[in-house]
């Protein structure tokens, strides 16, 4: 086997790179979000993904309190279940 530097490499390589592709305005990555805390407990420890309130997708894996919390999802707690329908009312009917 001669130097490494010149044998010619034809496998296919694949390089992963984490991209943050933020479905909304903003850098989603840089939030803690809200969503269901028994979904997020689930997901820890299961690896399946959750949907926060702002509607970001992600698999919890970091201390939520070393982050600010997403503005989006603050927004929609404080409205309420009730507020959140109405939003959600509100958005999708063109008003």
């Amino acid at each position: 086997m001669g130097n490494l530097g010149t044998e010619l490499d034809t496998d296919t390589r694949v390089e992963e790179r984490s991209e943050v592709l933020p479905a909304h305005d903003g850098d989603h990555e840089r939030f803690a979000h809200y969503a269901d805390r028994d979904k997020i407990t689930e997901a820890m420890v299961t690896g399946t993904p959750v949907v926060a309130l702002c509607g970001k997708i992600w698999v919890p894996s970091r201390d939520p309190k070393k982050y600010p919390v997403c503005p989006e999802c603050k927004r929609l707690f404080d409205l309420g279940p009730e507020g959140r329908m109405r939003d959600w009312q509100e958005r999708n009917s063109g008003s």
